[in-house]
């Protein structure tokens, strides 16, 4: 998720204090964050992993649906939360080109030969401006971060954000390019995040608020058991117009807001029970990006090779099961050995590929770098990354 999906390369702005242990100083990670990411990239793997079982399981079902209502828009406004000092400065810029374009180009092109791979069928086209998959949000990541001083300028940006998303609910002539739907469907939730300050995180840790969040939860779990049999997981995709939902073009003007505040009400009963304090995954917060990015590779292989076709898998063990290895897999995936591995790809350097920031760049009192080291260091941003959501799988 942010700093988007993966790891805040400075400290973070406001440390919320760390209730049941010490206080998190200014120069520390924030747990709390980490945690979030963590268990959100977790809800991802999940709800990717649950997709097949949902074909005559109501309690699957209902646990995806609850899933789906939320997951990606608390990806989103958390990254949208670590882009309020994005400003186009030199230093960010590179920052993005790294974080976001230079993995999404790699593993997008690692998606397409994997599918002509698995698949038999090396025609299959590699097309930049047709996300395969998860890479979705890389793109819809980049474009809301290079829109950001723009969403910082406005005063009411919410509203302004919310109502794109609506005009592109109701447009279905839209096209698919650069996955345009869901970059301006989940556009509200990334524009919230900006508007957020440490004091509102604070405010969900209350007792009242926690108890509240529980039994909204609850609620929610019950009410799509409920739904479970006709509702169309596809409302919370974005991945086209209403029309695509058998819906007349202008029910988007109703829908659109009112899944909006849907899910940021159960972002918030998420939020308000993300412990605060450091847990035993707090550390993979930090490379939530690489789970984001690989576990898709694993999700499409089962798919291909037809691994959900055994029975067993559709008992109640048997969803235990899978969830179990989703976990754990994720998991794995966000270890420091694979991030250790893929750096190169998923956080590469490229000092090469960029001009030596002038003196005028420079903070003020900074003398020039001497040949051969690092330039001086820019104004610190989080690392523009994704980790966060994912489509729905595709068949």
């Amino acid at each position: 998720m942010p700093e988007d999906v993966a790891q805040h390369s400075r400290p973070t702005p406001t440390a919320l204090p760390d209730r049941g242990g010490p206080s998190v100083g200014r120069e520390s990670r924030d747990p709390y964050f980490d945690n979030a990411k963590y268990l959100t990239l977790v809800l991802v793997a999940c709800g990717h992993a649950w997709e097949p079982l949902t074909y005559g399981s109501r309690a699957a079902t209902a646990a995806y649906l609850t899933v789906y209502a939320f997951h990606m828009p608390a990806f989103a406004l958390i990254s949208g939360y670590f882009s309020r000092n994005f400003d186009m400065a030199p230093g960010r810029l590179r920052r993005l080109l790294t974080g976001v374009v230079v993995p999404y180009v790699v593993f997008e092109t690692a998606y397409t030969l994997f599918y002509r791979w698995a698949q038999d069928d090396p025609g299959y086209p590699l097309s930049l401006l047709d996300p395969w998959y998860v890479m979705w949000f890389l793109v819809a990541l980049f474009v809301w971060r290079v829109t950001t001083p723009v969403w910082l300028a406005l005063r009411y940006p919410v509203p302004v954000a919310l109502g794109l998303a609506t005009l592109a609910a109701v447009s279905p002539d839209l096209g698919g390019d650069i996955s345009i739907q869901r970059v301006l469907g989940f556009l509200p939730f990334f524009v919230l995040g900006l508007t957020l300050r440490p004091e509102h995180f604070e405010r969900l840790r209350t007792r009242r608020v926690r108890l509240g969040a529980l039994v909204v939860g609850v609620g929610a779990l019950v009410t799509a058991y409920g739904v479970a049999p006709w509702f169309d997981a596809g409302w919370f995709y974005h991945r086209g117009s209403v029309t695509g939902q058998g819906a007349s073009r202008w029910a988007g003007l109703l829908t659109t807001p009112a899944l909006f505040g849907l899910a940021v009400l159960l972002t918030a009963c998420f939020l308000a029970w993300v412990p605060r304090r450091h847990m035993w995954f707090t550390a993979l917060g930090a490379g939530t990006m690489y789970g984001y990015l690989l576990h898709g590779f694993v999700i499409k292989w089962a798919r291909f090779r037809d691994w959900y076709a055994a029975e067993w898998l559709h008992t109640p063990l048997g969803q235990l099961a899978v969830t179990a290895v989703a976990v754990a897999g994720i998991t794995l995936l966000c270890t420091p050995p694979v991030r250790a591995v893929l750096r190169c790809v998923v956080e590469p350097r490229m000092e090469w590929a960029f001009k030596r920031p002038a003196a005028a760049e420079r903070p003020a009192g900074a003398t020039a770098a001497p040949s051969g080291a690092d330039a001086a260091p820019e104004p610190s941003s989080e690392r523009a990354t994704a980790s966060a959501a994912s489509r729905a799988p595709e068949s």
